[in-house]
């Protein structure tokens, strides 16, 4: 029997972004599935949909492209027809065009950096809008963002303004949909996470292992931690947590100046050995 703690038993919840089993979404949906949550996947095409079929056993599979509107507006139509409302989103939607590899941020492409907003930032507001009024009153609505916009990752480049900007939306939305609801908008955020969508990254894979070392416990986050978060944050459990970002880092963010580290950089061992 699934956990009653959460109180997800029965909730129908639609996950954006699956792209296979290390996928941050696939993670989120195997914890609701867990918590006794309906869940129903939605995937960027029709070739993913098979492919993300044979994780997915018997759960339902929608196909929506989030960066053209009127696959939002079929989306909406198909899920009308067969439920009655939904009682939360995961969007777990990020893009990147890295094809042109790590350059300065100054010189990032126009056409990339609209893009990558459009489908990372702005499709949070277009679902979100689109299904409104198939909504439960007290729903809840998760994007998966990343520990810190702050600091500027030369790699990551023109993605960290636009998480930003998913970030300040959370509070917008949430202030909008309280004109006539009681739905809540917040954030994930983690650290570094081994996906296939950050190897992607240029020299992602250097930036995850210099993360894992500065957390307080030496130990990656892991991608089962993120989905244990998005899962409480989804929950009436939560209901009081609106417009806000929860940070998984295991520490990171506080450690930056570590011995350890520090021993390392220099080349030096710390005192005493």
């Amino acid at each position: 029997m699934p956990s009653e703690f959460l109180q997800l038993v029965g909730k129908r919840i639609a996950v954006f972004g699956v792209a296979n089993r290390k996928s941050v979404a696939w993670h989120v949906a195997e914890e609701l599935v867990e918590a006794g949550a309906e869940v129903l996947l939605v995937v960027r095409s029709p070739e993913r949909r098979n492919s993300v079929a044979k994780l997915a056993k018997d759960l339902s599979i929608f196909v929506c492209d989030v960066e053209f509107p009127d696959q939002i507006e079929a989306l909406v139509s198909e899920l009308r027809q067969q439920y009655d409302q939904l009682d939360g989103i995961v969007h777990s939607i990020a893009f990147g065009d890295y094809s042109e590899g790590p350059k300065p941020f100054h010189e990032t492409n126009k056409e990339q950096f609209l893009r990558a907003f459009d489908i990372s930032c702005f499709s949070l507001v277009a679902i979100s809008n689109a299904l409104k009024d198939f909504l439960s009153p007290q729903a809840s609505v998760v994007t998966i963002s990343i520990s810190t916009t702050r600091m500027a990752s030369e790699n990551y480049g023109f993605m960290a303004p636009v998480k930003a900007a998913l970030d300040s939306s959370l509070a917008f939305l949430a202030k909008s949909f309280s004109k006539f609801s009681e739905v809540r908008f917040n954030a994930v955020a983690p650290g570094l996470l081994k996906t296939s969508a950050s190897a992607g990254i240029p020299g992602y894979v250097d930036s995850y292992l210099f993360a894992e070392r500065a957390t307080l416990r030496g130990r990656a986050v892991q991608t089962a931690e993120v989905a244990a978060a998005v899962a409480f944050l989804l929950s009436p459990k939560s209901s009081g947590i609106n417009a806000q970002r929860l940070v998984i880092d295991a520490g990171m963010e506080v450690n930056y100046f570590d011995q350890r580290l520090i021993a390392g950089f220099l080349g030096t061992d710390l005192p005493g050995n």
